[in-house]
């Protein structure tokens, strides 16, 4: 087992910036990649970002490229993601998630896949006024 606790969320003004932490506990050993999702109200769980354990590599979706950092500090087990240049539309509760899946190195497309993911945080709001 897994445990992901976020932290960080609140509420900021368009062009502003957050910085979400989720901290690990547990098997952390097992997870081949960390990676965060979001979901807005009324809309499903969407991907945001995700990054490799063994490579360091990252990952994102086109709508946060360029605005939002995936990082990971492994001396605290704690993943984070660095929020620039917020909008309105990125409002959203925002999920940390934990895969063991084997197959990432072999097709990207499956940092991206929510159902790959086995554990997940109970999620932080994220709230941008305009």
């Amino acid at each position: 087992q897994v445990q992901l606790v976020e932290s960080g969320g609140g509420l900021v003004q368009a062009g502003g910036s957050l910085r979400l932490s989720c901290a690990a506990s547990g098997r952390t050993f097992s997870s081949t990649a960390m990676a965060w999702f979001r979901q807005a109200p009324g809309a499903e769980r969407e991907f945001v970002a995700a990054r490799s354990t063994s490579t360091g590599s990252t990952y994102y979706a086109d709508s946060v490229k360029g605005r939002f950092t995936i990082s990971r500090d492994n001396a605290k087990n704690t993943v984070y993601l660095q929020m620039n240049s917020l909008s309105p539309e990125d409002t959203a509760v925002y999920y940390c998630a934990s895969t063991t899946d084997r197959f990432l190195t072999f097709n990207s497309g499956r940092y991206f896949r929510r159902d790959l993911y086995d554990y997940w945080g109970q999620g932080t709001q994220v709230t941008v006024s305009s």
